[in-house]
């Protein structure tokens, strides 16, 4: 198998799967016990606009996102949306559900929270 093949398989387990389907990683720092992944959604126009003439314009600001901790680290996913445009001008993105409503957190990783717990201990920002 390739190396970006058991990469791929490996964030499979340590990722979102969406995260891992439709976004590229293009940085991973590690920074005072918090390891902060950088991803870029693919250029890949979604499916249901894929009769319109869509070009690719950049990327919205960037997200971030806490997920499960790995080893004895925070993970934060810094995520950057991407946009696309027709020849009018229209913006166009993808419609992503990767955080927990109301919260910072990755779905799975506020469903794990929130069972252990009974609440999501800390909705601070992200530091």
């Amino acid at each position: 198998m390739s190396s970006d093949k058991l990469l791929k398989t490996l964030l499979r387990y340590v990722l979102p799967v969406e995260t891992v389907n439709y976004f590229e990683i293009i940085n991973l720092q590690a920074k005072e016990g918090t390891l902060h992944f950088y991803l870029d959604e693919c250029n890949v126009i979604p499916a249901e606009y894929l009769t319109n003439s869509l070009s690719a314009n950049g990327f919205y600001a960037e997200s971030t996102i806490k997920d499960f901790p790995l080893l004895d680290r925070k993970v934060v996913l810094h995520v950057r949306r991407r946009r696309w445009v027709d020849p009018d001008g229209k913006s166009y993105l993808r419609h992503w559900d990767l955080v927990a409503e109301g919260t910072r957190y990755s779905k799975e990783f506020a469903f794990f929270l929130k069972e252990v717990f009974g609440y999501l201990p800390d909705t601070s920002p992200i530091s």
